[in-house]
């Protein structure tokens, strides 16, 4: 009974001493050297108010309001929206964001648990010769056992470094600056491949009516060469008359290829952005008469600059690389200070398996050791420099990212405002070729005006329409550009 309880009194006074050291580490480890980080610099005051351009397009084109997330429901095409979606699901740009991403969230974890003590269990047989000598004890107790010794050990082993100076904790600052970096990189990349499948679909539906336009138009001309050809027979047109018309069908017959070849290429990418091989989606998207291009809503929701700059994906990974190199300068100044490491181990050794476990036969090891190089020829104040260096780059690419997104959103407005301007010219002109054709039949049921006459008004009309459809797609793809430039495109709901 009184060994017992001396085996309790000499387990419990490393215990005491273990609990003292942790209780004075635990206080001291509320301590982070290094400079505090305090959010990136005050760069969104020179966004405040509205967009400079903002007014360029005639009317009320853009509104304050707060613009929708899924910005390309406000187009009103389900095959759209159907891409979008399949895109953001398959896209391997997406898929490899993604894995990046759960990179940098395993390594916060990972820097997360280095707060932690790190544990382990071990078990060990051993058979020897003579062990009484090899442990010092002379030629006694197991002097007649000629078959050798028997030795059972079993233990649990642990360390842990004390974060006084706050190493880990930086380190930990860091990691989750860089897997909040990671999260925005992969918004970014959606943005991106919202846009793209956008402006592939709209390059696509332009491309198909500009080919069915074309085709019709050459379908008029190849009329009126016949009818020149009678007229020349009758001798009331010249063989100049003819050629120029041949001349003009021949041209217009030309730009056919050109665009059964814009379609392929639409078709394929398409495809691709959706994570699928080239000439996947040739059955869905031809299967039917073209689809009318998708035109953008009269009013446009733009918020304001500083909405913008707090949405864009791309300035939130800046502003987190920010963070990212000020928890860095943390760590290179703690490093200068010294380092407490516990160790310790606790376990039984028996030479019989059946007294493995007997209180006489406990042992223990408590390790505190103190590390520390105040003499290191100048290495920590270079570590220092550099991280500081590190974090003056950071901050100089977050302004530079700032004042790019701000010039992007500012010239995609003035594009789409003009492109609205431009359409609305082309939407005149369109019209004004509609009414001479109209004019001209009736001049010719009038007996005023021939045939060829209305063909002619026919092809003008036709080609001020495909001028108007271009001129749209233009306003379309700069709409597209203009939400990509806002940092809409990623958020899941909304």
């Amino acid at each position: 009974m009184a060994a017992s309880h001396s085996s309790r009194s000499s387990i419990g006074a490393p215990r005491a001493a273990v609990a003292t050291m942790l209780s004075a580490a635990a206080l001291l480890a509320g301590c982070s050297v290094g400079p505090a980080y305090r959010g990136p610099p005050a760069m969104r005051d020179t966004a405040a108010g509205t967009f400079v351009r903002a007014g360029v397009a005639t009317g009320a084109a853009v509104t304050a309001a707060e613009p929708m997330a899924r910005w390309w429901r406000t187009l009103g095409d389900q095959q759209l929206d159907h891409l979008v979606t399949l895109a953001v699901a398959g896209s391997p740009g997406v898929q490899e964001a993604q894995a990046k991403l759960r990179s940098a969230r395993a390594l916060l974890a990972q820097q997360t648990a280095g707060l932690f003590p790190t544990t382990g269990l071990s078990g060990a047989y051993l058979r020897t010769r003579n062990l009484s000598s090899l442990l010092g004890g002379g030629s006694g107790g197991n002097a007649g056992n000629g078959g050798g010794t028997n030795l059972y050990a079993v233990g649990l082993d642990a360390s842990w470094e004390a974060d006084i100076f706050g190493v880990q904790r930086r380190a930990i600052e860091g990691a989750r600056a860089a897997a909040e970096g990671s999260e925005a990189s992969l918004a970014d990349v959606r943005v991106s491949l919202s846009a793209e499948v956008a402006q592939a679909y709209v390059g696509l539906r332009d491309a198909q009516q500009r080919l069915a336009l074309t085709q019709r138009d050459l379908q008029v001309e190849s009329r009126l060469v016949d009818l020149y050809d009678i007229r020349r027979k009758a001798g009331t047109a010249s063989d100049l008359d003819v050629e120029r018309i041949v001349n003009q069908v021949d041209t217009t017959r030309a730009t056919l290829g050109p665009l059964r070849a814009e379609v392929e290429v639409q078709l394929d990418r398409l495809s691709v952005l959706t994570g699928q091989p080239p000439g996947a989606l040739d059955a869905e998207l031809t299967r039917a008469a073209p689809a009318a291009l998708p035109v953008p809503p009269a009013q446009v929701p733009i918020g304001d600059p500083a909405a913008m700059l707090r949405r864009r994906p791309d300035i939130v990974v800046a502003e987190r690389r920010l963070a990212q190199q000020s928890a860095a300068i943390g760590q290179a100044v703690a490093a200068q200070f010294p380092q407490v490491r516990l160790l310790g181990e606790v376990g039984y050794a028996s030479l019989s398996p059946g007294t493995l476990f007997n209180p006489n036969n406990f042992s223990y090891i408590v390790a505190p050791i103190l590390q520390w190089t105040p003499w290191d020829f100048g290495r920590n104040r270079a570590r220092i420099a550099q991280a500081r260096a590190g974090r003056d780059e950071a901050e100089a690419e977050y302004r530079q990212a700032v004042l790019t997104a701000l010039e992007d959103a500012e010239s995609s407005l003035a594009r789409y405002g003009e492109a609205r301007n431009t359409v609305a010219d082309l939407g005149r002109a369109r019209d004004s070729a509609e009414r001479v054709y109209t004019m001209t039949q009736i001049r010719l049921r009038g007996g005023t005006a021939d045939t060829t006459d209305v063909l002619d008004a026919d092809t003008r009309r036709i080609q001020a329409e495909l001028s108007y459809e271009q001129g749209l797609a233009q306003l379309t793809q700069s709409y597209v550009t203009l939400q990509k430039s806002l940092g809409l495109g990623w958020v899941t709901g909304g």
